[in-house]
């Protein structure tokens, strides 16, 4: 029997934080879903922008793909600048820059353009992982997983309405307008954070070259981080496996459903909130493990009912609630052994972490797209469940010499 995580006493932090506040966190959790939102309203538009420029089906998730590289570029070049710099200016500035970048999503008239402003997005929706390692800073180390479980428990509900949302505003008004009600939306979030954010804390200087270079050498250091950023880019492969293609057969024979049916699966998630509540609880206790273990079983069994979908919308419901659990038990476990390490580098630990997360979202954008246009629905199952069987696997191998 593998003994549990146990918590490791944790060197005090530069201007560590007294505590986080409810109110705050409900904003910081608000704030959140709203920019993550705008990585993920494509996921159930992609026939509509595929119409719109003229992409081909096989093709069209380069326009997730592009979202995710930058995403990955912004985890590694902005999300450090945490440890550096004042986080209320760098929240607040990332906040009005993405509201001009999602007005120029949609306003732009070639594909092209389109996908230089998807990457632009995707740069600046990192302000999601500035806050949340802010919340990890600003909590008490006893109350650090449940705080970080209550900011990501926003992300996920973002992740889930930016699916529904953007379908209804779609069937309404067109795809554009589900960008340009983000850039307004996103303005008013900088205003309520500029207002809402506390004053920060000093920290010790350091120069830009050598803080990017320190989120590679955290690897070296911290081996849970290593272990951690592997399962992430595996869990968040196997979750996109799922979601980029799932609109392509639910938008044909012989289901043929709108944009806004489409995005109402993304409900069917709403268990991975809790999930994320549950899981910061359990990790504050020392069970991360256990945790992680579940959850990646849950994500292996959940594509059994997911590979119904030819036959069976309550099957795809069960499948979709099961695998958005499972992925998100795992991904607070993460995130609470990660954040205990080193308290004083919890912006680059976020952003080392979840450069792999971008990385298998990315992976699993095109890829499964590939597969789908060639081998269809039943080859999508196979490869999100190879995928998640080798993230069990690896935890299986691995989780022995974490802690």
């Amino acid at each position: 029997m593998t003994q549990e995580y146990a918590p490791a006493p944790e060197r005090p932090s530069v201007g560590q934080a007294p505590g986080m506040s409810g109110p705050l966190a409900l904003l910081f959790s608000v704030a959140c879903g709203l920019a993550v939102a705008n990585v993920y309203f494509a996921q159930p538009l992609l026939e509509v922008i595929a119409d719109d420029f003229r992409i081909s089906h096989a093709t069209i998730g380069i326009v997730i793909t592009v979202t995710q590289i930058g995403y990955g570029l912004g985890l590694l070049l902005i999300v450090p600048l945490g440890d550096l710099l004042n986080r209320r200016r760098l929240v607040v500035g990332q906040s009005a820059l993405s509201a001009l970048v999602l007005l120029a999503v949609a306003l732009a008239p070639t594909g092209p353009l389109l996908l230089a402003g998807m990457a632009a997005v995707g740069v600046l929706a990192v302000v999601t992982q500035v806050l949340v390692a802010y919340s990890a800073f600003l909590a008490r180390p006893a109350d650090r997983g449940r705080v970080v479980g209550t900011v990501t428990s926003g992300i996920i509900i973002g992740i889930l309405l930016a699916r529904t949302i953007s379908g209804g505003l779609a069937d309404l008004a067109g795809w554009r307008s589900v960008y340009a009600v983000s850039s307004a939306a996103t303005l008013v979030m900088a205003g309520f954070l500029f207002a809402a954010l506390p004053r920060d804390v000093a920290r010790p200087r350091i120069r830009y070259p050598a803080l990017i270079t320190s989120v590679f050498r955290l690897f070296v250091e911290v081996p849970v981080l290593r272990t951690r950023a592997v399962l992430a880019l595996l869990i968040f492969t196997a979750i996109m496996v799922l979601l980029t293609p799932l609109a392509l057969p639910l938008s044909g024979a012989p289901w043929h459903l709108s944009t806004t049916q489409i995005g109402l699966f993304g409900l069917a998630g709403a268990a991975g909130a809790l999930a994320a509540s549950y899981a910061g609880r359990m990790s504050d206790r020392g069970h991360a493990q256990r945790t992680t273990g579940i959850g990646l079983a849950i994500m292996l069994g959940s594509w059994l009912p997911i590979a119904l979908l030819p036959h069976s919308l309550w099957g795809l419901v069960v499948g979709v609630l099961a695998i958005d659990y499972g992925l998100q038990s795992v991904h607070v476990a993460n995130q609470g052994l990660i954040y205990r390490v080193r308290p004083e580098a919890q912006s680059r630990l976020t952003a080392g972490y979840m450069i792999f997360y971008s990385i298998g979202c990315a992976i699993g954008s095109i890829g499964s797209t590939l597969v789908y246009a060639w081998v269809g629905w039943t080859g999508v199952c196979i490869l999100g469940a190879l995928v998640s069987l080798t993230a069990l696997i690896f935890w299986a191998l691995t989780h022995h010499g974490e802690g």
